[in-house]
């Protein structure tokens, strides 16, 4: 009897996951934003000078590495600490996953009807519901993609790179001008993109990026940039419906965010825009060489991103 409840719930898991996006549609495009200090060329406000000092205070009292980068969309401010070095991406990188998948249907090379077929070659454990789920059963690109960034389904994540490829990724990052923003392989292993067999690289595991990088992809989203404003729009509404935000602004709930997560047992990282009062603001932050593994919701790593976004606000806020 409790493997049949588990098995329900299990499903009941998956179709709301579905439904919910579903429902959401495609919306139609929001009207264009009034122009902001940054995109009419004025210049950034300038950042407080105790920002970096405060921001150095509080890694100086963790245990591993850790990069950043952050910027007031609607004034230009940003701020860096390492947030040029490359780092490990772990789920996160399936934000350039999905932007391969809107582009795709967008240039009518793929549809959101394309049915994908859940099997042995694809199924991968950790997050996601789709691994627990019998062989045979399809779903619809769309579905496959909002488990993706929705649940980070890394089943769901494979499905998908076997229908797109992960070379067909990493040359969309490369048309926008990201020259960093790199997925290797599967979740898993296996579908290893032309990147992901250069040896250097195989230290990065999933993917490779900067946080400067993955800030500018979702920044050129908020923007409506990729595929243009109407996919940029979903796109950014999938990731304000992630489930699991335990690390960027993780007390500020009542604001609306836009968010990725990914971790590995050393690492965690998070991107995102939160649409705060003192302006949209976006951050990308990678905690990595944790020396012991905490797949608790309490992970210093968590709690150390939690203050650093709330510092981000106050030193870069309007």
């Amino acid at each position: 009897m409790r493997a049949v409840f588990n098995v329900a719930t299990l499903a009941l898991t998956l179709c709301t996951a579905v439904v919910r996006a579903q429902t959401a549609g495609s919306p139609a495009p929001s009207s264009t934003p009034a122009p902001t200090a940054a995109a009419a060329g004025q210049p950034a406000k300038p950042v407080p000078t105790w920002l970096d000092r405060r921001v150095r205070a509080e890694v100086a009292g963790f245990n591993g590495n850790v990069s950043l980068y952050a910027k007031n969309l609607d004034t230009g401010a940003e701020y860096s600490l390492g947030g040029d070095e490359a780092v490990r991406t772990a789920s996160t990188i399936k934000v350039a996953v999905m932007v391969e998948a809107f582009a795709r249907v967008a240039e009518g090379r793929a549809k959101w009807s394309d049915e994908l077929v859940l099997n042995k070659s694809v199924r991968y454990a950790g997050s996601g519901v789709l691994q627990e789920l019998t062989d045979g059963l399809r779903l619809p690109l769309r579905d496959a993609v909002a488990l993706m960034m929705t649940l980070s389904d890394n089943t769901a994540t494979n499905m998908v790179l076997d229908h797109l490829s992960t070379d067909a990724v990493n040359e969309r990052m490369e048309s926008l001008g990201l020259r960093q923003t790199r997925i290797m392989r599967k979740v898993g292993g296996g579908g290893e993109s032309r990147e992901g067999k250069v040896e250097a690289n195989k230290r990065f595991g999933l993917g490779r990026t900067t946080p400067r990088e993955m800030a500018m992809l979702l920044e050129r989203l908020e923007r409506g940039e990729v595929g243009g404003a109407a996919a940029s729009k979903e796109m950014i509404d999938l990731l304000k419906r992630e489930q699991g935000t335990n690390g960027i602004w993780r007390g500020l709930w009542r604001i609306p965010k836009a968010t990725k997560s990914g971790a590995l047992d050393a690492l965690r990282a998070n991107v995102g825009i939160i649409y705060h009062p003192r302006g949209r603001i976006v951050l990308a932050v990678t905690c990595d060489d944790m020396p012991e593994p905490n797949w608790t919701v309490d992970n210093p790593a968590f709690h150390l991103m939690s203050r650093l976004s709330e510092l981000v606000i106050d030193g870069l806020g309007k």
